[in-house]
This record gives C-alpha cells, sequence and structure tokens, in this order.
C-alpha cells in the first residue's frame, strides 16, 4: 500500500478538512503572482509593504479592542 493513497474515513468519525490554497494578497486584495510573493506567519502577501500594512491594522484594530 503506498503512502500517498488517502483512506477512507471509519463509519461515525468525519473526513478531514480540505486546505483552500490562498490566491490573494491579504493586505490588498490583490491576486499573488509567484514570482513575486511574501510570506510571513503562514500567510501570503504581494510585498512587504502590504505585509506591514496589515499588521498594523491588526495591531490597531486589537487596540480598540481592548478599550
Amino acid at each position: 500500500m503506498a503512502d500517498t493513497e488517502q483512506k477512507a474515513p471509519a463509519q461515525g468519525q468525519e473526513a478531514p478538512a480540505v486546505v483552500e490554497k490562498q490566491t490573494n494578497c491579504l493586505g490588498c486584495n490583490k491576486p499573488l503572482k509567484k514570482l513575486r510573493s511574501y510570506y510571513r506567519d503562514g500567510k501570503f502577501y504581494c510585498t512587504k509593504k502590504c505585509w506591514l500594512k496589515a499588521t498594523k491594522k491588526k495591531a490597531e484594530g486589537g487596540s480598540e479592542e481592548a478599550k
């Protein structure tokens, strides 16, 4: 039996969740190109500038919720 074969789940068990491939930048929502992508914290961005923009937005949103 090959390791690449997928086994059917036994009765009473759920099938594993399918992970979707990220196709757009999280900062600006532009389509990602293979030659030019920036990978940080398990996510893809189109450039470093978009990554910084997204992290600042996340930090601002988190500080407002704490108030």
